[in-house]
């Protein structure tokens, strides 16, 4: 037995988590320097031309350039950061950053810089991972490691479809190790420059706010306040680095406007898997059947992707969503967790609510993109780790997520590559949890320790079974709906074409996201049980 647990030590000792870290890292990018050549969606030509009009032109136009029908929508600090990029791609290739010379130019250097650039910019990824996992065992950061640094959804979105998904959730990983350790002012401080480089993660600034209240600032009038005015102030100061320039030019309306454009619509043209697939279904349901019925039920003159046209409404019989419908159904969403964090502010539950808000975020939200499912998959990634339970949900959502994301690559040269990305991770996360949590070499300790935090959730039901059989075990439920994905796959491939060829070339999609938001909404009821059952 002593011999036994030198041999681990030693093994532990062997590769420091610094150095294992990086070998995951160096791995996933041979991947993606294979993957240069592939796909890439108009977003590539979106982050060329901020390249171009950040070098090109005086901040004061910035947020007024339409050269180009992409034109920059995101907070200033991304801004600043394609500016700074800018500095080199001149230096590599001055057309990538010509404004009008260099309008959808695509060489194989600019391909190849752009690229590189995500790469490089996973680097704060790659430091969040590490500041969430370097107080875990081996094992537990060896699982982790293989579930974000090789994340299919980030390849696939980043790396092929082109965009910088990995190097925004870097930082708010960054954030939420400083608050896991009770640094609450640095994760304050984090979290407000995230804001300030993509505005879509504020979805969580009602748990932030809600938990550095209660667990920084609560505690004695004289104490609170003064740290009320410490974390205040140092938001206001990130911001007005960020906004402040634009105040003074009187530009502050225009970039709001950039920023919030609200009449896109309630949905992306790619309908992303969340609740409003059902709503939008639901009334093209009830409007068949009252049309069969007699009734007059008109078309809509409006459109769910295009945003609304004058008064009319995009739905038949259902009411009208606004902006506004949207965002009282996020707070409501929220308001559980809010109350948890309120009542009981846990450090080690708040990557688990924080996963929670993006989840109501992308299920409620307005114009949701279906790669915003990035913004709650990759921090429930740790989350996975701490029980069987937790593992089995991520396991089923992680795949439901990827292939939600299929339709990104639709050209007949990436499909192999997507279907071999989900393929290895469900063998990867399969084989990590298996050895994590059903590994009778180790000691039973570790299984014991879990069943209790399972008792926290009130899950211990399923999880005994499962222990008892010693695998990574599924119900029936569980299987037959992952067995779904596979039957939609081959209708979306195989079967429509055959049967339909060109018609009806919108049903495979709508499968596709109606299937996809059945396992969103699973995934949603189950982190609320979750948190409301936590003690």
């Amino acid at each position: 037995m002593g011999n036994e647990k030198l041999s681990l030590e030693e093994v532990h000792n062997s590769s420091s988590p610094k150095t294992t870290i990086w070998w995951f890292f160096l791995i996933a990018t041979c991947v993606k320097v294979l993957l240069f050549p592939s796909y890439r969606s108009t977003d590539f030509e979106v982050h060329r031309n901020w390249l171009a009009l950040t070098h090109s032109l005086p901040l004061s136009r910035w947020y007024f350039d339409e050269t180009s029908p992409w034109t920059l929508d995101y907070p200033p600090f991304f801004a600043y950061f394609e500016r700074f990029l800018s500095i080199f791609a001149h230096l590599f290739d001055p057309q990538i950053v010509h404004l009008h010379q260099g309008l959808n130019y695509s060489s194989n250097k600019v391909v190849y810089f752009q690229r590189f650039t995500v790469i490089l910019s996973d680097l704060s990824l790659l430091y969040g991972v590490y500041r969430l996992t370097r107080k875990l065992d081996s094992r537990k950061q060896n699982l982790i490691y293989s579930l974000i640094i090789w994340s299919p959804m980030l390849i696939i979105v980043d790396h092929v479809h082109f965009q910088y998904n990995g190097f925004l959730i870097g930082i708010l990983l960054i954030s939420l190790s400083y608050l896991e350790e009770g640094r609450d002012l640095l994760g304050g401080f984090v979290f407000a420059v995230l804001l300030c480089f993509k505005h879509l993660f504020a979805v969580a600034a009602p748990v932030y706010f809600i938990y550095l209240l209660r667990h920084y600032c609560w505690g004695g009038i004289l104490r609170g306040f003064s740290r009320l005015l410490i974390m205040g102030g140092l938001v206001a100061a990130v911001f007005a680095s960020a906004f402040g320039p634009f105040f003074h030019l009187g530009q502050i309306q225009q970039v709001i406007q950039r920023l919030f454009p609200f009449g896109r619509g309630l949905c992306h043209a790619y309908w992303a898997p969340n609740f409003w697939v059902f709503y939008i279904m639901s009334d093209k349901g009830f409007a068949f059947i009252l049309r069969k019925l007699g009734f007059n039920i008109q078309t809509p003159a409006a459109s769910f992707t295009a945003g609304l046209v004058g008064d009319s409404s995009p739905f038949s019989v259902l009411p009208r969503i606004t902006p506004s419908v949207t965002f009282i159904m996020v707070l409501l969403a929220l308001s559980p967790c809010l109350f948890k964090a309120w009542k009981n502010p846990r450090p080690h539950m708040i990557t688990r609510w924080i996963s929670y808000a993006y989840t109501c975020g992308f299920l409620f939200g307005w114009h949701v993109h279906e790669k915003a499912s990035l913004h709650f998959v990759i921090p429930l990634a740790f989350v996975a780790a701490q029980t069987p339970e937790d593992a089995k949900h991520y396991f089923v959502l992680s795949i439901v997520s990827c292939y939600s994301l299929f339709p990104l690559l639709f050209e007949a040269q990436e499909y192999p590559i997507k279907v071999l990305l989900l393929l290895l991770h469900v063998i990867l996360s399969w084989s990590g949890f298996s050895a994590q949590f059903y590994d009778r070499a180790e000691t039973r300790a570790p299984i014991a320790q879990t069943k209790q935090k399972v008792d926290q959730f009130g899950s211990e039901g399923s999880l005994s079974s499962d222990v008892k059989k010693g695998g990574f075990v599924f119900g029936l439920i569980e299987r037959s709906y992952l067995a779904g994905l596979v039957f939609i796959e081959i209708w979306g491939q195989f079967l429509h074409p055959l049967l339909f060829g060109d018609k009806l070339a919108f049903v495979p999609l709508m499968l596709i996201s109606v299937y996809c938001a059945l396992g969103i909404m699973y995934s949603w009821i189950w982190q609320l049980r979750s948190i409301v059952k936590s003690h």
